[in-house]
């Protein structure tokens, strides 16, 4: 008998166990903060289990003006508690989407270093970059204190040193750091040299998500804009954005990502650059743009399910094409791989593949709302991708629109 209770107790603590390891991994994975609009009640479309504790009387977002907020405790069917979190009520927005191609330019902050050439010498050769401690992705801001924004910036302040120790200041992991390096004369050319290439902008082409005409800010991409040979996210200086004609398709297999070739439709700029982050590239829009409007999900209004995806293949007009949102995570550890989509429409797997690259940013509609944006293909399934959750745009975009003001 004593053996049987011991077993039985062991077993009870053992699911307790269990139980609290899986109510702590479900907490982790909610965000601390949720934003609900004015006049709903926070509900988890993905979790439709998971609702507000009903002994917390939390308060109905319906009595709450938007820009307050509230603490809800979510639980496991109104019994077992999970998390308390902070509901930020918030007005329902409204936002043209595009989906339309559109080209970027972007000069960096600093000339970035994108490669490294040994300079030939009477005996051998030698690298002064290298030498220097210099890396790829190094930002060169200054030479001997005069600002480098150009790659014609450093090569002048380089031969003019006549081979004297030149002091240069550079950006690396967030810092400012400072080094000696020492130009070479070129055996053949008699020019003085650095060792390393550098480069000052970048440009390519992407898929326009949205404009909100009542702000005149843009968002596109989904994710940042990075150099092709350091992978390093560009650090802005300037940029602009301008109309592109989509000319043809690379299509995507497995292994072997796709690719829209398209090409610049003239001088137009259709708006700037403010920001280029983790969550894409935003700006101001010149003019008022059009396309249908649709209101903005917040995170937790996303769901498993049917979705819409709108992007360009051809010329410069959008289609809808048919998808799947095959998973959504609330979790905040990976700002644009908040969803999982799947292409299912044959027309459009039909002339691309699936997902490929080019159509990052391409708008993802469900229910009538609009819900994200494609921002990666999964190389080894280009049917597959992830995706960004609208509300993240939205508010990165609002965030570059007031830190212009």
């Amino acid at each position: 008998m004593k053996r049987c209770v011991k077993r039985w107790l062991a077993t009870g603590l053992g699911m307790v166990t269990l139980m609290g390891a899986g109510l702590m991994g479900l907490s982790n994975s909610l965000p601390d903060t949720f934003s609900v609009s004015q006049g709903q009640t926070l509900q988890l479309a993905q979790l439709p289990w998971l609702v507000p504790l009903r002994a917390s009387g939390v308060q109905e977002t319906s009595r709450a003006e938007s820009g307050s907020s509230y603490n809800v405790t979510l639980s496991i069917l109104g019994i077992i508690p999970v998390k308390t979190v902070r509901a930020m009520v918030v007005q329902e927005r409204t936002v043209t989407i595009c989906g339309t191609p559109f080209g970027i330019k972007m000069f960096s902050e600093g000339a970035m270093v994108v490669g490294f050439t040994d300079v030939s010498q009477l005996v051998g050769s030698a690298n002064p970059a290298k030498a220097a401690g210099l890396k790829l992705g190094d930002r060169i801001l200054a030479l001997n204190g005069v600002e480098t924004s150009t790659n014609e910036d450093v090569a002048k302040v380089i031969q003019s040193s006549q081979g004297q120790p030149v002091e240069v200041t550079y950006h690396r992991d967030g810092q400012i750091k400072h080094t000696i390096l020492s130009p070479l004369q070129d055996h053949q050319s008699k020019r003085w040299l650095a060792g390393m290439w550098v480069r000052d902008s970048s440009a390519g082409i992407g898929t326009l998500t949205f404009v909100d005409n009542s702000t005149g800010m843009y968002g596109g991409l989904g994710h940042a804009i990075s150099d092709a040979d350091t992978g390093e996210s560009i650090a802005l200086r300037t940029g602009e954005i301008s109309p592109v004609t989509i000319t043809g398709v690379v299509l995507g297999t497995a292994g072997t990502p796709g690719e829209l070739k398209g090409q610049f439709s003239g001088a137009l700029s259709l708006g700037n650059i403010l920001s280029n982050g983790a969550s894409g590239v935003y700006g101001r829009y010149y003019a008022v743009a059009d396309g249908q409007d649709y209101p903005v999900s917040n995170a937790q209004q996303v769901h498993k399910g049917e979705a819409l995806i709108l992007t360009t293949i051809q010329g410069e007009t959008p289609q809808m094409y048919q998808a799947v949102i095959e998973r959504v995570s609330l979790s905040e550890e990976d700002p644009n791989r908040n969803m999982v989509i799947r292409i299912t429409d044959q027309r459009l797997l039909s002339a691309t593949g699936g997902i490929v690259q080019g159509m990052s940013g391409s708008p993802v509609i469900q229910d009538g709302r609009w819900v994200g944006a494609v921002t990666h293909v999964l190389v080894n399934d280009p049917t597959r991708g992830y995706g960004i959750f609208a509300e993240h745009m939205l508010s990165t975009a609002d965030y570059a629109a007031s830190s212009q003001n």
